[in-house]
């Protein structure tokens, strides 16, 4: 039996946006052999979480009746899964070295030529010259420059010219990876975290805090969505390449902090069934 008729108006109102919003996540957890009780017991954990962490009172000690009562979940439920502590969003090795490596390739300009384009890259050079070595040990000491050359060749992320010169390959500014700890796992889990975030503040707040806007247009035949997919990756790529750019100058006299900052840009297209157009009747 369904619980809709228990739901406030607030949260019925939710169920269809809801039902969309979660469309695509379904399909992938059914293509990933992740069950419908396997997902209840991870939703059934994480509405204790966010109740125990999200939503305590101020100057108050967080019950079990007030977490039952805020989740719906029985009390001694609620007390098995308490304590467990905020989820805790670790960052891959891998992921990080990687993508900071990338960051600084594409954006510091002792490594782009006068386009803002990075570099092909010697592996070593002399007197300070720009290299890949350089580049590497710019960003980290722990790992000798040749081993993550290695790397990146075998994951396809660079290449080598006829020259013998690094070449940053397309495929590293695109994620791959399906293993448990593999970059495209989580930047998945991380921007789409991120996105959800921003559109539930906007919610919360009484003036939408951050940017969550998209241009979207129906009824379209399938040629022209095709260029407008193409023409709005060109776009999408240039902003964050000019985001990158001067993120990466701004972080070299920034003192640090506790703050994370990400910017994300997507586009899609799908066939759908044909919508009116405004001026029609």
């Amino acid at each position: 039996m369904s619980d809709t008729a228990d739901t406030p108006r607030e949260g019925a109102s939710l169920h269809a946006p809801l039902a969309r919003l979660l469309r695509p996540l379904v399909r992938l957890l059914v293509a990933r052999g992740i069950t419908f009780p396997a997902l209840t017991d991870l939703l059934r954990e994480l509405y204790v979480n966010v109740a125990e962490y999200d939503f305590a009172l101020a100057g108050k000690e967080q019950t079990d009746s007030r977490v039952s009562l805020l989740t719906g979940i029985h009390r001694k439920e609620v007390r098995r899964l308490r304590g467990a502590g905020a989820p805790v969003s670790a960052v891959p090795a891998v992921v990080s070295r990687t993508s900071r490596i990338i960051a600084r390739w594409i954006a510091d300009p002792a490594f782009t030529d006068a386009q803002g384009q990075p570099l092909k890259l010697p592996r070593t050079a002399e007197g300070g010259a720009p290299s890949f070595e350089s580049l590497v040990a710019g960003v980290t000491r722990d790992l000798r420059p040749r081993a993550v050359l290695d790397e990146w060749l075998d994951r396809g992320l660079a290449f080598t010219d006829p020259q013998d010169r690094i070449v940053l390959a397309e495929a590293a500014y695109v994620p791959r990876g399906d293993g448990a700890e593999g970059p495209q796992l989580y930047y998945f889990g991380r921007n789409l975290h991120d996105h959800i975030a921003a559109a539930v503040a906007n919610i919360f707040g009484d003036a939408p805090r951050f940017l969550e806007r998209a241009v979207h247009y129906d009824g379209l035949s399938k040629d022209l969505a095709t260029r407008l997919e193409a023409r709005a990756r060109e776009i999408a790529v240039e902003a964050l390449q000019q985001a990158n750019r001067e993120a990466h100058a701004a972080c070299q006299t920034d003192p640090g902090g506790t703050h994370r900052w990400n910017f994300g840009l997507y586009v899609y297209t799908e066939a759908a069934p044909p919508a009116r157009r405004a001026d029609e009747r």
